[in-house]
């Protein structure tokens, strides 16, 4: 990592996923869709303007609830527990303190791109790339596309660019967010003439150390139980909403080849979103 000079414009974005790529049994049975295997699987990218104040905000809402008697006996806010009481996790988080997260998220101007990949759509195309030419998908290779994706038109827009995305244990990704990033960043100069080689720094860190990763985690998890679970509450939170700069739902052809995108030009609304298969 090169030394960030005080005269430098940096973009801070942070990535995190929703669902997994489990496609497949071992048989090599489609599982999408069944008890604990997602329909969906996410990519989201957060441009929080200031870091420090994400990191500044959750640490003090942390502390003001951990000395809350209220949640005193709650099991998730206990230290030995490494949940709520090291970091935010909207999966995990007790109601009362999802919607405290929630509320306070506008402050932070997070801006908030997120890709999706119908798994269903994922494994029929697996089955045929199987069948043939003997391939099988590659993990890595549909995470660094919607990557790419997601990146291909922010990068040249400050002096330097620093990218924290989450750590998973399940399978590598630092690889293969670096050259998606490349790619991304030679897609945009080709398609428009101008410079994307901005430097990028490119850090792998657990939730605990960002507060922006505990950032993305929630505003990621909102747009899944939409999805997942046809709940939009969460999502229809009236200043949480505008966050969602744009959605992209690459497999949801009905319109267009290349999918169905939702921004303020095409409001996402539970109505639109074409129901998964399965």
């Amino acid at each position: 990592m090169t030394k960030i000079s005080k005269k430098d414009s940096v973009n801070h974005f942070f990535v995190d996923e929703a669902g997994d790529l489990a496609l497949f049994s071992r048989s090599g049975r489609i599982i999408v869709g069944e008890q604990g295997n997602s329909k969906f699987f996410m990519v989201a990218v957060a441009h929080i303007p200031n870091p420090a104040s994400a990191n500044q905000l959750l640490s003090e809402l942390r502390e003001e609830l951990l000395s809350d008697p209220y949640f005193s006996g709650v099991p998730s806010m206990q230290p030995a527990s490494g949940k709520t009481a090291r970091q935010f996790h909207a999966a995990k988080d007790v109601p009362e303190v999802r919607r405290d997260v929630f509320a306070r998220l506008p402050i932070l101007k997070t801006k908030v791109r997120i890709a999706i990949r119908r798994k269903h759509v994922l494994a029929a195309k697996g089955k045929s790339m199987f069948r043939h030419s003997n391939r099988k998908w590659n993990s890595a290779e549909i995470y660094a596309d919607l990557v790419k994706r997601l990146f291909k038109d922010v990068l040249h827009k400050a002096d330097r660019n620093r990218i924290i995305f989450a750590k998973h244990a399940k399978w590598g990704r630092r690889e293969a967010m670096a050259q998606a990033i490349e790619r991304a960043k030679t897609n945009f100069e080709s398609k428009h003439g101008i410079a994307s080689d901005k430097p990028t720094d490119i850090i792998s860190a657990y939730p605990w150390e960002y507060g922006g990763l505990q950032v993305v985690d929630y505003y990621l998890w909102a747009l899944q139980r939409m999805f997942e679970r046809g709940e939009d509450r969460y999502f229809n939170i009236d200043k949480l909403r505008p966050a969602y700069r744009l959605i992209m739902d690459l497999d949801d052809t009905r319109n267009k080849d290349y999918g169905e995108w939702y921004s303020d030009d095409n409001p996402l609304t539970l109505k639109k979103i074409m129901p998964p298969a399965g």
